[in-house]
């Protein structure tokens, strides 16, 4: 069982199919209130995991406990915001028929948050789903998700399909959530989205949780570049024992310095250099990603 401080726990989960170990002996443990990103490549086993914590697929062994019981008892499944990777809703159904349906197997009445969300999302919840596009069904599965007002938000790709005036919406919307106390479970591709709400994250590749580290942790370990121009060309070596810079190269009268860890003693050194531009350049999430995985696989 969950301790009282937990909402979800899994030990040894595991999932095979055939010769193939889609989710291979995980541990996992999320804090109530805690934001948690699973991350991983496509195929790496985030969806498998998160239709074993619904008990939508049964596991090949080990245990997952949700809110302190099960995530097939309707009670518990009735606290808890689901949206899949790939909602799958019957072509004739509308929004409004989705959600009073959905809505009426969960404990508590949605309505005035049904109807705020609808709102907020655009959403004309009259059209039936064969009509709307890929965006569209995105919406009613987010409104479906968060309705209720879940104490368990499970995401699976939220943002998928959402334009980016919508993606904001989203992440301010998951961001008020957090501060009301809920606790987030969610898989992404997106950097802001991570960087918004997580308080931890999971890097999950093969089946295989590898890393589990703070989103502080996970910036630090991220390597960054920052280019520095100067009125005349300088050399490598002029960054030579400075905190954090793991490679310098020459591009001209610019030095593209590549970071691991703080930019407080690269700034100085470029100060005393006299450079009169810097250029920053962040990694997105897939390349924070493939550098952890890479330094994992050659541990």
């Amino acid at each position: 069982m969950c301790t009282v401080t937990t909402a979800i726990e899994t030990r040894g989960l595991t999932k095979q199919w055939g010769d193939l170990k889609a989710v291979d002996d995980l541990d996992l443990t999320v804090n109530q209130s805690e934001c948690y990103a699973f991350l991983g490549r496509n195929g790496s086993g985030k969806s498998t995991t998160a239709r074993m914590l619904l008990d939508f697929i049964r596991p090949t062994g080990g245990t997952t406990c949700l809110l302190g019981g099960s995530g097939s008892d309707p009670e518990i499944r009735s606290r808890i915001g689901y949206l899949p990777g790939d909602l799958n809703l019957p072509r004739t159904m509308t929004g409004h028929d989705a959600f009073d349906y959905f809505g009426g197997l969960r404990r508590k009445s949605g309505g005035g948050t049904r109807n705020s969300l609808i709102d907020r999302f655009g959403l004309d919840p009259t059209r039936p789903v064969r009509e709307l596009s890929t965006g569209n069904r995105r919406k009613v599965g987010l409104i479906l998700a968060f309705m209720n007002s879940p104490e368990l938000l499970i995401l699976d790709e939220p943002t998928s399909g959402l334009d980016p005036v919508l993606q904001e919406e989203f992440r301010d919307l998951l961001a008020e959530r957090k501060a009301d106390g809920a606790t987030i479970w969610l898989t992404s591709h997106v950097m802001a989205e991570v960087a918004r709400v997580a308080d931890r994250v999971g890097l999950i590749n093969d089946g295989k949780l590898i890393k589990e580290l703070t989103f502080k942790e996970l910036r630090h370990q991220a390597t960054t570049e920052i280019t520095f121009g100067f009125a005349e060309p300088l050399g490598p070596e002029s960054f030579d024992g400075v905190n954090s810079v793991t490679a310098v190269k020459q591009e001209g009268s610019d030095l593209v310095l590549s970071l691991n860890g703080g930019v407080g003693d690269v700034l100085k050194r470029a100060a005393e250099l006299d450079a009169i531009r810097v250029e920053t350049e962040q990694n997105d999430l897939d390349t924070i990603f493939i550098q952890l995985l890479s330094g994992n696989e050659s541990s």
